[in-house]
């Protein structure tokens, strides 16, 4: 039987449910657990494509967080000081 509530069919699939996974590798980065979810999802519930993108979209956000970071870091290192939103 079905629980689209608690354990939804396109993230109940093969041998863990998809939270279990993103909790254990991305325990405290909700842009990864997007990334996560939308791979694990693809073409189980509506468009593949669109979940790619989906995915997509909160992996470049992750990356640009990722590159201030070091520029920030670099910044430090140059005596410059940058501002991360």
């Amino acid at each position: 039987m079905s629980d689209p509530v608690n354990h939804p069919a396109h993230y109940t699939f093969g041998k863990f449910e998809v939270i279990d996974v993103l909790e254990e590798f991305f325990p405290a980065d909700p842009l990864l657990w997007q990334v996560g979810k939308y791979i694990a999802r693809a073409g189980r519930k509506g468009s593949a494509l669109e979940d790619l993108e989906k995915a997509e979209w909160y992996l470049r956000r992750r990356i640009e967080k990722e590159k201030a970071v070091g520029s920030q870091s670099q910044g430090e290192k140059n005596g410059t000081e940058i501002i991360v939103f």
